[in-house]
């Protein structure tokens, strides 16, 4: 795969770990949650090498017991805290110029996330970069079981050949659904899987959203 953007009618990016940085909050929170039930805490680093889609699968991973408690109690009281302090969390640096530069060369941009549609919305919005989006996809619950089934959706919207669609994301749950769509992928080990993850996924790699612009 050739790395140009230009050669896309339509780019669409994922939102948390992609353009906003928020994987270090992801952590925060989740600490908080294991120390109050005496499991190990995690670090960055760590976090970025087991977290996945299903983040049920993840949370096994981490020791919670969902005989003692149920996932959807877990799932919940972690948006609840992570929605509390969602609003510290920053774009990435060269977000916003990338989209800006997209936006000028007339590539239409839309967001295809596992984030709660309602909140998507409100937080591109609050970061102040909605206008450069045709479409903002979400899930319709908290519990990020996966995109799949919404990117269907918006590929079918867009009514665009496959072929001139481009994902950018961050995890490979995002590999996964280009794959599955039949997209072009290039993924950004900012967020939340690390560079070694993502070079398994048979797409290209590059280091930050700041080398996407030698791309235009």
């Amino acid at each position: 795969m050739k790395l140009d953007l230009t050669r896309y009618s339509h780019i669409l990016w994922d939102w948390n770990g992609t353009l906003l940085d928020d994987a270090w909050l992801c952590v925060d929170v989740m600490n908080s949650m294991l120390t109050e039930r005496k499991l190990q805490p995690l670090t960055l680093t760590r976090y970025r090498d087991i977290f996945s889609f299903p983040v049920k699968d993840y949370y096994l991973l981490l020791g919670f017991d969902f005989e003692k408690e149920p996932f959807e109690k877990v799932g919940m009281d972690f948006m609840n805290l992570y929605n509390l302090r969602q609003r510290e969390c920053t774009l990435h640096p060269g977000a916003r110029e990338i989209l800006l530069q997209l936006s000028g060369k007339g590539i239409p941009q839309s967001v295809l996330s596992a984030r709660e549609e309602n909140e998507l919305r409100t937080e591109i919005k609050e970061s102040g970069i909605a206008t450069f989006f045709d479409k903002i996809y979400g899930l319709d619950d908290h519990y990020a079981h996966g995109k799949t089934d919404i990117g269907v959706k918006l590929i079918t919207d867009l009514r665009l050949p496959v072929e001139k669609l481009l994902f950018i994301g961050d995890t490979l749950h995002d590999a996964e659904v280009a794959k599955e769509l039949n997209m072009d992928c290039i993924l950004i080990p900012e967020g939340h899987h690390s560079a070694e993850r993502l070079s398994g996924s048979g797409f290209p790699v590059i280091a930050s959203l700041r080398e996407l612009t030698g791309l235009l």
